[in-house]
């Protein structure tokens, strides 16, 4: 195996031009598999209220959610770095509160790093936990927690429609560096687009990586995993390329199970 990820690493790859790849996964299958390919980071995202759990806004995770599914990454990985996003509220509720919540998420979930939502809006929370030992992966950007002030839905963030205007591309800038000035290790800018995502590598030391929204332009990538593989009950009906398609291999499976275990047959495995 490959010697452990560091952010020292990820910041040197970015020095050389080389980009990094991380991976939304909730569990400890999947972040076994991930890391085994050689992801740089595994990111445990609040994603997984609306992904893996059905609801309809990610804002209502929880942190003890949050710890569950960490605690489940974390034993899946040896070689990545693991983030774990702060969920919506101890942010908001002040510096204390997401400090506490950050501390239950390193010491009890055992992340190395914490995402910050919004973080831009918070810089204060950013410097007290870089302060405290712990390292930040700072998102802005259009996100679900700021998105409905510039009247996009959550449900549209993935369009192109969504991406930041070159004429808002200044704005996004100037947060990418008071976020690094705040003393953030890594940056999740999402809904970029070609422009502001640009501008904003250039802008920064530290590496600027994007999901929804981004492209090569960034120093890096985050994929969710059930995105890259296909797997989620839309995958079934999509026009749209993943790199394999589990949700119709699965299907396939249950639907053989099905006939083997009517038909009498033994079944496999």
């Amino acid at each position: 195996m490959d010697a452990k990820v560091t952010i020292p690493a990820l910041m040197q790859m970015k020095r050389e031009g080389k980009k990094s790849v991380g991976v939304v996964a909730w569990d400890y299958q999947i972040a076994r598999i991930a890391d085994r390919a050689g992801v740089d980071f595994v990111s445990v995202g609040d994603s997984v209220g609306v992904n893996l759990w059905g609801r309809a806004d990610p804002l209502d995770v929880t942190l003890d959610e949050m710890l569950i599914c960490c605690r489940a990454v974390r034993r899946g990985v040896e070689r990545a770095l693991v983030s774990c996003d702060m969920p919506y509220g101890p942010v908001q509720q002040g510096v204390d509160s997401a400090l506490a919540a950050a501390l239950r998420l390193t010491k009890e979930g055992g992340a190395n790093m914490v995402k910050v939502d919004a973080a831009a809006d918070f810089p204060d929370v950013v410097r007290a936990l870089v302060r405290a030992g712990i390292a930040v992966f700072a998102q802005f950007g259009l996100t679900p927690q700021t998105a409905a002030k510039h009247g996009i839905p959550y449900s549209a963030q993935n369009s192109p429609g969504a991406q930041i205007s070159g004429e808002a591309a200044q704005k996004f800038v100037d947060e990418a560096k008071l976020l690094e000035d705040a003393g953030a290790s890594l940056l999740d800018f999402t809904n970029s687009g070609p422009i502001a995502g640009a501008a904003a590598v250039k802008a920064v030391n530290i590496p600027v990586i994007g999901g929804f929204g981004g492209g090569p332009w960034l120093d890096g990538r985050v994929r969710l995993a059930h995105t890259a593989i296909g797997y989620a009950e839309k995958w079934l009906d999509t026009k749209i390329d993943t790199y394999t398609n589990t949700a119709k291999a699965a299907l396939d499976a249950f639907t053989a199970l099905i006939a083997d275990a009517r038909a009498g047959r033994q079944i496999k495995g």
